[in-house]
C-alpha cells in the first residue's frame, strides 16, 4: 500500500496509457481515468476530498474562456473558404505563373498552401483542395507520384504553423500565454518551412528534372492576342508593388510615429511584413482596376488575373492577422471578423448556399464539441494529476536528464515526435503539454518559443506514415483506380498508398529539420515578440515610500505650504475637522471623498 501512495501519479499516468491503448476515445479516457483515479486517491488517503469539490470551478473556467472562442472562428472561415472556391482560382492562377518553369506546379502548391494556411487554418481543407483539384494536373503532365503526393500533403499541413493555426491557439491556452505573441512568434518560422519546401523542389527540379516537368505551352491559357505570355507586365506590377512594400517596411517606425504622434523607434518585424505586404497589393489591385475600368490596356490578362485572384486572401491575411499584430483586434475579434469576411467572399462570388453554409456550421460545430470534451477530460485528469504531486513528478524526471536545456529540448522533442505517431496535435497539447510547460519554465526556458518548437513537431503528427492524418485525406481524395483524363483523354494511373508515404518521408525530413533550426537559432523566434519592459522593484518601492512620507506631512505646519494659510481659517471660527468629516468633506474617513473635496 506505502508503494501504491508513493507512487500514484506514475502509476496514474500508465493507466491513462492503457484507457488509450484500449481504444477508449481520448476525451473519455481522460475523464474517466482522471475520476476512477480520483476517488481511489481519496480513499487511499492520498490527498483530501476536498479535490474533487474544485472540478466544477474548473469546468466552468473552461466554458468561460474567451480565447477559445476563436477555434469555432477559425475553423468555420476555413470550411467557408473551402466552398467558396478561392483554393480553386488560387490553384489554377498561381499555376498558371510558375507553370513554364520546371517544378512549377510543385511550387504553385506550396505557395498556395501557405496562402490558404494564412487565410483559413484548418489542415483538412486545404489538403483536400489542393488534392482535387492539383494533383490530377500533376498526373496528367507527368510528375513523379511520390513528390506529387509528398508536396500536396506537405503544403497542407503548413497551416499548423502559420497563423491563424488552431494549434498555437490551444499552444497558448495550455502554456498561459498570448495567442498574439504565439502567432508573432510562428510567423517567420511558418514561412521559413515554406522555403525550404520550395529549395527542395528546386533541388529536384535541377537534379531530376524528368520528376518535375514544366507546363507544355498548350496548357497556357491566359495568354495576348498576339501570343506573348504577358510575363512582362506582370513583373512591372510585381516591380512596384514589391518598392512600395520595401518602402513601407523600412518607414514603419515613422508611419507610427505620424500615425500616433507619439516617436516610435522599433516596430517588430512580422508587423512589418503583413503591413507592407497588404500596403504593396493594394497598390497593384488599385492598378490593376485603373486599367480594367477605363480599358487602358496596360495590363496582360495573367497580370490582372493575378492580381484580382490574390486580393481577396491578402484581404483576409490583413483583416485576421494584420489587425491582431498591429493590437487593434484581438485573436477572437480577428477570428470572428474573418469568418464574416469569409461568407461575405463565399456570398459575393455565389459560390456558397444556405445548404453549404448549414454543413460548414454542422462541421464546426463537431470540431468544436470535440476540443470541449478533450478539454473537460484533460483537466479533470490534470486535477487529479495536480493533486498527487504529478508535476513535481515530472518535474524531478526531467529535469535530472543530462545535458540541461538542451537536453531537456532533445528528450522532449524525440518523445513528441514519437508520440505524434499515434496521437493528434489536438491529444498533445492536452495531455503533454501541460505537464511540460512548468518544467520549461522553471528552466528559464522562453514559454512562447517552446511553444512554437511543439507546434512545429506537431506538425509532423499529419505527415507520419502510416498514420498521418494529412496522408488519410490525401488518400480520400486520390485517384485509387486508373480513369481517363478528360484533356488528353490519356489513361492515368491511380496513386497507391505507398506512394503517399513514400512522399511524404522527405518533408518529415525537412521539418524534423526546421526543429532543429529552431532549437539552434531562438532568436528566429523571440525576435519577433515584443520587447520586455524591465521594471526595477528597488525603484517602484522608493518612490512609494516617498509617496507615503509625503502623504503623513501633508497638512503639517511645518512641511506643508497650506498649514499657515489653514490656521487663520482656525482662528476665525471656521468648523473643526470632526464637522468636516460629517458632512464628507476635507479629513473625512473616505480619501476619495478627501481628494473630490479638494479639487472642489
Amino acid at each position: 500500500m506505502e508503494f501504491l501512495t508513493t507512487n500514484y501519479a506514475p502509476i496514474m499516468f500508465a493507466g491513462l496509457i492503457v484507457f488509450l491503448l484500449l481504444g477508449f476515445p481520448v476525451a473519455f479516457s481522460l475523464g474517466a481515468c482522471g475520476l476512477l483515479f480520483g476517488f481511489a486517491g481519496i480513499e487511499l488517503g492520498v490527498f483530501p476530498s476536498s479535490v474533487m469539490a474544485w472540478l466544477p470551478q474548473r469546468l466552468i473556467g473552461i466554458m468561460a474562456n474567451d480565447t477559445l472562442l476563436a477555434v469555432p472562428f477559425f475553423t468555420l472561415m476555413g470550411l467557408v473558404l473551402e466552398r467558396s472556391g478561392m483554393a480553386e482560382d488560387l490553384l489554377d492562377t498561381v499555376g498558371q505563373v510558375f507553370g513554364p518553369v520546371r517544378g512549377g506546379l510543385a511550387l504553385a502548391a506550396i505557395f498556395v498552401g501557405a496562402l490558404l494556411a494564412a487565410t483559413t487554418g484548418v489542415v483538412a481543407a486545404s489538403v483536400i483542395s489542393m488534392g482535387l483539384i492539383s494533383l490530377p494536373i500533376m498526373l496528367r503532365y507527368g510528375y513523379d507520384r511520390p513528390l506529387s503526393a509528398g508536396v500536396i500533403a506537405a503544403s497542407g499541413t503548413l497551416a499548423q504553423i502559420i497563423p491563424p493555426s488552431l494549434v498555437l491557439i490551444l499552444m497558448a491556452d495550455q502554456l498561459g500565454k498570448s495567442v498574439g505573441e504565439m502567432y508573432k512568434g510562428a510567423f517567420i518560422p511558418g514561412f521559413m518551412l515554406m522555403g525550404l519546401y520550395v529549395v527542395w523542389v528546386v533541388i529536384l527540379a535541377i537534379f531530376k528534372p524528368k520528376a518535375v516537368p514544366a507546363l507544355p505551352p498548350e496548357a497556357r491559357i491566359y495568354r495576348e492576342d498576339n501570343g506573348s505570355s504577358g510575363y512582362t507586365s506582370l513583373a512591372v506590377v510585381m516591380g512596384l508593388s514589391t518598392a512600395v512594400a520595401i518602402f513601407l517596411a523600412t518607414h514603419m517606425a515613422d508611419v507610427h510615429t505620424w500615425w500616433t504622434g507619439t516617436e516610435v523607434l522599433d516596430v517588430p518585424t512580422d508587423e512589418k511584413i503583413v503591413t507592407a505586404m497588404c500596403g504593396g497589393t493594394f497598390i497593384a489591385f488599385v492598378l490593376a482596376s485603373i486599367n480594367r475600368v477605363f480599358k487602358l490596356g496596360l495590363l496582360s490578362r495573367l497580370a490582372e488575373r493575378v492580381t484580382f485572384v490574390l486580393i481577396p486572401p491578402l484581404l483576409l491575411i490583413f483583416l485576421v492577422l494584420g489587425t491582431i499584430f498591429l493590437g487593434i483586434a484581438t485573436p477572437t475579434e480577428g477570428g470572428a471578423m474573418g469568418a464574416m469576411a469569409a461568407l461575405v467572399i463565399g456570398f459575393a462570388r455565389k459560390r456558397l448556399d444556405m445548404k453549404l453554409l448549414q454543413q460548414a456550421l454542422a462541421s464546426t460545430t463537431r470540431l468544436a464539441s470535440f476540443v470541449m470534451f478533450i478539454m473537460i477530460g484533460a483537466t479533470t485528469f490534470s486535477l487529479v494529476f495536480q493533486a498527487a504531486d504529478g508535476p513535481k513528478w515530472v518535474e524531478h524526471l526531467l529535469t535530472s536528464l543530462p545535458g540541461g536545456q538542451v537536453g531537456f529540448l532533445i528528450v522532449v522533442n524525440v518523445m513528441i515526435f514519437f508520440l505524434a505517431f499515434f496521437l493528434d496535435y489536438f491529444e498533445l497539447s492536452f495531455i503533454v503539454v501541460p505537464l511540460l510547460g512548468p518544467v520549461a519554465e522553471k528552466m528559464g526556458i522562453d514559454l512562447i518559443w517552446f511553444g512554437v518548437l511543439l507546434a512545429m513537431n506537431m506538425q509532423t503528427s499529419f505527415m507520419h506514415p502510416p498514420f498521418g492524418f494529412a496522408l488519410f485525406f490525401l488518400r480520400s481524395v486520390a485517384p485509387d483506380k486508373p480513369y481517363v483524363d478528360r484533356v488528353t483523354h490519356k489513361v492515368i494511373q491511380p496513386v497507391t498508398t505507398m506512394q503517399i508515404y513514400k512522399g511524404a518521408v522527405p518533408f518529415v525530413i525537412i521539418q524534423l529539420v526546421m526543429v532543429g533550426v529552431l532549437i539552434a537559432f531562438p532568436g528566429i523566434v523571440t525576435g519577433s515578440l515584443d520587447k520586455k519592459v524591465e521594471v526595477n522593484m528597488e525603484t517602484v518601492n522608493s518612490q512609494m515610500m516617498d509617496a507615503l512620507q509625503n502623504e503623513e506631512s501633508y497638512g503639517d505646519p511645518d512641511n506643508n505650504p497650506f498649514g499657515e494659510a489653514n490656521e487663520p481659517a482656525e482662528a476665525e471660527g471656521a468648523e473643526p475637522a470632526a464637522s468636516d468629516a460629517a458632512e464628507g468633506g476635507y479629513g473625512s474617513d473616505d480619501p476619495a471623498k478627501d481628494l473630490l473635496q479638494q479639487s472642489k
